[in-house]
């Protein structure tokens, strides 16, 4: 074996592959809808160093938190610290997380006795304790109304539970039994990684296999460079509106400010609103995570994705601001924020590069919140509800998505109804919804639902009531049109 660019491209494929098989090991093994139906999950494979090498086809969103966990967790755990088996569980959105209910696993990966990498899952929980079930309201005004919120420490320690951590855990969790099996899944998906990478270094060796993982980083870096080389120089400008922050009525303003010269992108939030009372506030990791999927999508929707797409883009985020709070900043509904970045960023973009862009969508995740009692027993049921896409340059909007950085799938009203005590009424596109225009704009979703019990509570956050998406975002220069006629 010797590390060529064919050799770089089987292992790339073989690396995705692998954090692919992570998380279907996740959504056949967890407990809650939100994962083994809607997949609110997302797995990852990394260097020695921490940096991203491959990642699951899956939620965009949960990606970039990795990568800043992950500076994070090897600074605080050197190798000489780790042992084969053992897992470090987080869900700190002030230590690369995202909020309180979106639990990341990691799990170093050891060949012949030497560190070569990490491998890590992340999945979203029914609930982790707090002011309501589920973890998914509006109003609420700091990080500790959110839930049990873990620093980075060890899970397992050598392939054992640490009792001490599943114990807090269980006292905290108003239905222990869904929770901590998801997170068992989530081990379940490391150690399945593990296994995997390791046959990877057994077939290659470590020489070719880490020759051709740095050479995977440089190509995804030159192929953004070259996708951004030919988009004009110059400075773009994005604006958008949060309705509110769900404890006043002031709405939230998002401006992104990106500047594109040569082969590099700078993007900043100048002009952005500062931090807010309610939860809408927005973690660094996800608007990281709002700002690379845009460019990626935008520049080369095809390149492999890792560390090295990240090298050309530099983000500026003024501490403070919405979209980097400061703690204890509540941030549970940061959804509405980081769509809103996308939005804006799209806005910027479609002067630069007018036909790769779509128009305005619903932009929001409007998350639901189900809890009661049934015999006796807890349940908690999580929905998230699907709107209009915009429509694109050549085509139709793609009706009833999830919009931006989620990729969430649908959840079948069998699983539902198996599971709770609720009847679905109707499930169905909403007509003529999308708008018209040569090219529509896709069609919104509707879910009646019948509760079977008494005293359900209910909580939900949403957005986009008062700023409805705009028709267009194509501004046609003389400019642009001569890039892309």
């Amino acid at each position: 074996m010797k590390a060529d660019a064919i050799t770089m491209q089987v292992i790339r494929y073989a690396l995705e592959r692998i954090a692919d098989e992570m998380g279907y090991t996740i959504v056949r093994s967890a407990r809650s809808t939100i994962i083994k139906e809607v997949m609110d999950i997302s797995c990852a494979i990394f260097n020695e160093k921490g940096y991203t090498i491959a990642q699951a086809h899956h939620a965009p969103m949960l990606l970039a938190g990795f990568e800043i966990t992950m500076r994070e967790l090897v600074k605080r755990f050197p190798p000489d610290s780790l042992e084969d088996g053992d897992v470090i569980i987080s869900n700190d959105p002030y230590m690369g997380g995202q909020h309180v209910m979106d639990v990341q696993t990691f799990a170093p990966v050891f060949y012949e006795d030497e560190l070569v990498g990490f491998v890590g899952s992340i999945a979203h929980m029914t609930d982790m304790g707090g002011a309501v079930p589920g973890g998914v309201a509006g109003g609420m005004t700091d990080i500790f109304m959110e839930g049990l919120r873990l620093p980075m420490i060890k899970l397992y320690k050598g392939y054992k539970e640490n009792e001490d951590v599943f114990a807090i855990l269980k006292n905290n969790i108003r239905v222990p039994e869904k929770t901590l099996g998801d997170i068992r899944a989530l081990v379940s998906a490391d150690y399945v990684g593990i296994k995997k990478v390791r046959e990877l270094y057994k077939k290659y060796g470590v020489e070719v296999v880490s020759e051709c993982l740095n050479a995977l980083l440089d190509y995804s870096e030159r192929r953004i460079r070259e996708g951004i080389e030919k988009l004009p120089d110059g400075k773009y400008s994005g604006e958008v509106y949060i309705d509110d922050d769900g404890v006043t009525d002031d709405p939230v303003r998002i401006k992104v400010n990106v500047r594109i010269k040569g082969d590099e992108i700078k993007v900043d939030f100048n002009g952005t609103s500062k931090q807010v009372r309610g939860n809408i506030n927005c973690p660094i990791a996800t608007t990281y995570a709002a700002v690379y999927y845009t460019i990626i999508a935008v520049v080369d929707p095809h390149v492999p994705i890792n560390s090295g797409c990240y090298r050309p883009i530099t983000i500026e985020a003024e501490e403070g601001l919405v979209v980097n709070p400061r703690p204890p900043a509540a941030v549970a509904a940061r959804t509405n924020c980081s769509q809103k970045i996308t939005e804006a960023m799209l806005k910027a973009l479609s002067e630069a590069a007018p036909d790769r862009v779509m128009a305005g969508s619903h932009a929001q995740i409007t998350t639901c919140s189900f809890s009661g009692y049934q015999n006796g027993k807890r349940w908690i049921y999580i929905e998230i509800m699907g709107g209009g896409m915009g429509a694109r340059s050549f085509k139709d909007g793609k009706d009833g998505q999830d919009s931006h950085l989620a990729r969430f799938m649908n959840t079948p009203i069998e699983a539902i109804e198996i599971e709770y005590p609720v009847m679905i009424e109707r499930y169905e596109f909403i007509p003529d919804s999308g708008g018209a225009g040569k090219y529509r704009g896709a069609l919104g979703l509707r879910r009646d639902i019948r509760f079977l019990t008494d005293e359900v509570v209910f909580a939900r956050y949403g957005d986009s009531q008062k700023f409805p998406p705009p028709r267009s975002f194509r501004r046609k220069t003389r400019h642009a049109r001569k890039v892309y006629s």
